[in-house]
């Protein structure tokens, strides 16, 4: 098992999803420093508590997720919840690298080119959203089908029953996505005429977007949509520098 640098991964990390590019609501890369050389890395959704013991556990030297800490307009003080994470991970010395935006455009490793691929969708074009350049994906389903239809096949290649919001017998051909929290992209969706959209959660006023509009939405899991970029992700990582890398499910039904 080979023992790498810590610099040379952030470099690659960096240079490979390009954070400098995105105006985020978070620091991207290396958010808390541990050791210097690493060998295994445990990959994750969410550097939660949890995450951050299994990796303890195991004896990683780095963890690398999604979602990690520092977010925007919350709290600056070290307590609390905050606190025990970061004690934890720093009395085991172990390296935290978090990409939240990076790691949703990124068209091999990210988050809606990954559940593309997880779903069989056929990618057509990407668009600017909220501000964030190709944050939109859109194209088609492999083969056409009612929504309920389409809905098994989410839950079959997601582990994870969606909640359908629409016309359960509309005919899907055209679906946009954006994993995550992005219901609200519901309204860019209609613009662009698609039969269904795919996110990870729902507000009330999804409900009535999808009703009023001839659209189908699918609420397919935060969590769930967004757990195959990291791992693309740190395949590529464990391959480029012979490290051994291995993903935790947290089991986050959300």
């Amino acid at each position: 098992m080979a023992l790498v640098e810590r610099t040379a991964i952030e470099k690659w990390l960096n240079v490979v999803l390009e954070p400098e590019q995105v105006k985020d609501y978070c620091p991207n890369g290396l958010q808390v420093e541990g050791r210097t050389q690493i060998a295994k890395v445990l990959l994750g959704v969410t550097a939660s508590q949890a995450l951050v013991d299994e990796a303890a556990r195991w004896g990683a030297d780095m963890i690398l997720v999604h979602h990690g800490w520092f977010w925007k307009n919350e709290p600056l003080t070290v307590t609390g919840q905050k606190y025990r994470r970061m004690k934890a991970l720093m009395q085991h010395d172990i390296n935290l690298f978090a990409y939240h935006l990076p790691l949703d455009i990124h068209a091999e490793y990210g988050n809606n080119a990954t559940l593309a691929e997880t779903l069989g969708l056929q990618v057509e074009a990407r668009q600017t959203l909220m501000g964030v350049k190709d944050l939109l994906w859109y194209g088609r389903v492999a083969e056409p089908c009612q929504a309920d239809v389409f809905a098994r096949h989410i839950e079959k290649r997601l582990q994870r029953k969606p909640l359908l919001l629409g016309d359960s017998q509309k005919m899907v051909r055209s679906v946009a996505w954006c994993t995550g929290g992005a219901q609200s992209a519901i309204d860019d969706a209609i613009e662009l005429g698609v039969d269904a959209f795919i996110s990870g959660e729902a507000s009330e006023q999804t409900y009535h977007a999808a009703m009023e509009n001839d659209i189908v939405y699918y609420a397919a899991g935060h969590d769930s949509t967004e757990r195959y970029g990291v791992q693309a992700l740190g395949a590529a990582l464990a391959a480029e520098f012979g490290l051994e890398a291995r993903f935790f499910d947290l089991g986050n039904p959300v």
